[in-house]
């Protein structure tokens, strides 16, 4: 227990000494210095370098993050890629430079792959497969796909996890987790964008990628959701051949609907693949509450008979029945005209703070929503609707649920695949009719009389527990068992501050009594001595002088005199 313990402490310091070391390269000294990092994971009395390269001095913060993030490798381009959906915490010209971010790889060795296929599957390669190609198809950060032919010749591709790629990504996680608090506690303005909860939402998000079991789950939904719509094919999973790190799916022979000059030559209808794809993302977000969360070029392969055709389930967005109702006041109050009926919309579902400045926000609401007002449906751009959308919910400092920021991106990437295809596609008409059927759903009152029976449940469960409870608080009252527990939130630093001035305070009280008791044995000149003085007195002082030494360090250090 202690052996690996010190094992993950040595490997999450000489991590956390590249990751810094990488930071400050592309300039970001001045982020670090105010997290007074070294402080915290120095190891012994090494200093880390700090140097800063010329050619950054020509290009812009944004475009050094983000190679930075390249640099540090896949837990931070993941880190990266998320940010670039959530225009409510991060500016547009970072969100702009992260969507460049590349997850792309040299591949693992053809002998490493079968190596984990068989410790999952408990199999040799060829006991499994009649043919296994050793070429990948694909590889990414998090892993690699290869061809394959199953023994009752089926043809598959399998998903197979990199090596190690786990123990990398919980080791970063680690560090984020901890920079994190530092940023929390150095940072103080960083508060409002919630450092440790952007952490924990990336770290249940990039988990999610490293489990097969789940994506292959997310497939089993999506076929079901499509199994009577004969424009989407989703493929299918070999669940015998399928764990946590490895993923065998039914192979996809299509083209990839960025490239046009194949779709063409295949006979296949532009139009009508713009359209199919739209419909798809449609259905996935109004009908079923369930979609694809990245549907960009790449992950969309299109069939004969122009069926869309995705690939790659590990990122999926969900709107519970709650934001589903949020969004349709949303887009009803847009088209309404009525500002008070989003703000509404907002704090039903929690995203507004009270010290929110709402009649700012009424202000530039109703400035958007009188520059798109009975603007004909074929001439508005999503996407730039939603970036002017997305700049006053960051000027507020609204935050949004992440599956709803999601949703947002994954319309604007439908939006701009069809218009590739189709210069003519009109996502927002295609989008009317699910909008109105989302209303009608809201109205339905078999719906709202379900909701009353679970409510009426509710107050007969609650009457039926509150005589007992009130029982047991009584009773704890009369014997004086009752406790309070107060939690403070936001006194953290505050209490640190105060324990270090309490600490520096002792240790001031023992250097005074050292060199007060070292006087007196001086002056009362007893016991051995070293050229004329009491031994006991100079090793009083010596030790005083050391420790006074190391406490003035200590300060200087702390940058508070």
């Amino acid at each position: 227990m202690q052996v690996s313990r010190l094992t993950r402490t040595y490997r999450n310091i000489k991590r956390y000494r590249k990751i810094l070391t990488i930071l400050l390269r592309y300039g970001f000294d001045d982020v670090l210095d105010r997290l007074k990092i070294d402080y915290y994971i120095q190891l012994g009395k090494k200093i880390i370098p700090k140097f800063k390269a010329q050619e950054l001095e020509t290009i812009t913060t944004a475009q050094r993050l983000r190679l930075a993030l390249e640099e540090l490798g896949p837990t931070f381009i993941k880190l990266g890629q998320m940010l670039s959906v959530r225009p409510d915490l991060v500016p547009a010209s970072f969100i702009n430079e992260f969507q460049k971010l590349q997850d792309e790889v040299p591949p693992f060795s053809a002998a490493q792959a079968k190596e984990a296929i068989e410790t999952q599957l408990g199999h040799s390669v060829e006991q499994l497969f009649s043919s296994f190609d050793e070429a990948p198809l694909a590889a990414a950060s998090i892993a690699q796909v290869h061809r394959a032919v199953t023994k009752d010749n089926e043809q598959v591709v399998i998903k197979i996890q990199r090596p190690n790629i786990q123990s990398v990504i919980e080791t970063d996680l680690n560090i984020l987790f901890d920079l994190a608090g530092l940023i929390k506690r150095h940072i103080p303005e960083s508060e409002l964008y919630n450092p440790t909860g952007i952490v924990q939402e990336f770290a249940k998000t990039i988990r999610g990628e490293l489990d097969f079991i789940r994506e292959g789950r997310n497939i089993d939904r999506f076929r079901r959701n499509f199994e009577d719509d004969n424009t989407v094919f989703v493929t299918k999973v070999y669940w015998e051949l399928t764990t946590e790190r490895v993923l065998t799916m039914e192979f996809i022979d299509g083209i990839k609907i960025s490239e046009l000059d194949k779709l063409e030559k295949a006979g296949l209808d532009r139009k009508i693949i713009a359209y199919n794809g739209a419909q798809s993302i449609l259905k996935q977000v109004f009908d079923h509450g369930f979609f694809h969360a990245d549907p960009h070029p790449g992950n969309i392969f299109v069939l004969p008979n122009n069926v869309i055709a995705p690939l790659d389930y590990g990122m999926m967005g969900s709107l519970d029945e709650e934001l589903m109702e949020t969004v349709g006041n949303l887009l009803t109050a847009i088209v309404n005209k009525d500002v008070n009926k989003i703000i509404r919309a907002f704090t039903d579902i929690g995203i507004i703070e009270n010290t929110l400045d709402v009649r700012g926000l009424k202000l530039d609401l109703t400035d958007f929503l009188d520059r798109y007002y009975q603007v004909p449906f074929s001439q508005l751009d999503i996407g730039k609707i939603l970036s002017e959308l997305t700049e006053i919910i960051r000027k507020h400092r609204i935050k949004l649920p992440s599956d709803l920021t999601l949703m947002g991106k994954t319309l604007v990437t439908e939006e701009g695949v069809g218009r590739i295809l189709d210069p003519d596609f009109d996502i927002i008409t295609m989008a009317k009719p699910y909008v109105e059927k989302l209303m009608v759903r809201k109205l339905d009152p078999r719906r709202h009389l379900k909701e009353f029976a679970a409510t009426l449940d509710d107050i007969s469960r609650l009457f039926k527990i509150l005589p007992s409870e009130f029982r047991v608080i009584i009773t704890k009252i009369k014997k004086g068992e009752l406790n309070i527990k107060i939690e403070h939130h936001g006194l953290d630093h505050l209490i640190l501050e105060l324990d270090k001035a309490s600490n520096r305070l002792s240790f001031s009280m023992i250097i005074s009594a050292l060199i007060i008791g070292s006087s007196l044995i001086v002056r009362l000149d007893k016991g051995p001595q070293v050229f004329g003085f009491p031994v006991f007195g100079i090793l009083g002082y010596l030790i005083a002088a050391v420790l006074g030494l190391w406490l003035v360090i200590a300060i200087i250090r702390s940058g508070k005199l």
